[in-house]
């Protein structure tokens, strides 16, 4: 089988050396990605924004995941500043935190 000539894209004409300039938001953007790269997070994350607050049990409800697991992803956005939980008798209330949220939409929107 003949080898096909390879195209060169027009992007690749600069031959300059590359270099990343210091990123000071680089870590705090990776940290917030990391807390919504899972699909279950995502969802969590939609459905706090589209509500005031949120009871755990509730969350449990619309996720087709255990509730351990919900538990470990909710600990998970925590950790982010995604979303706060405040204990509430035997319950913990969900939200999201609106000012994480806006830096993370500030962030990726910078990149």
């Amino acid at each position: 089988m003949p080898k096909q000539a390879v195209k060169k894209m027009p992007c690749c004409d600069d031959t300059s050396p590359c270099s990343l300039p210091a990123d000071q938001s680089a870590e705090q953007i990776a940290a917030l990605a990391w807390a919504i790269a899972h699909p279950a997070r995502v969802r969590i994350v939609r459905l706090l924004i589209s509500r005031n607050t949120c009871v755990c049990g509730e969350i449990v409800d619309e996720m087709p995941l255990a509730q351990s697991t919900v538990s470990q992803h909710l600990k998970i956005l925590k950790e982010s500043g995604l979303v706060q939980g405040e204990v509430d008798g035997p319950k913990v209330c969900y939200c999201i935190n609106s000012e994480k949220l806006a830096a993370l939409k500030s962030l990726v929107a910078s990149l």
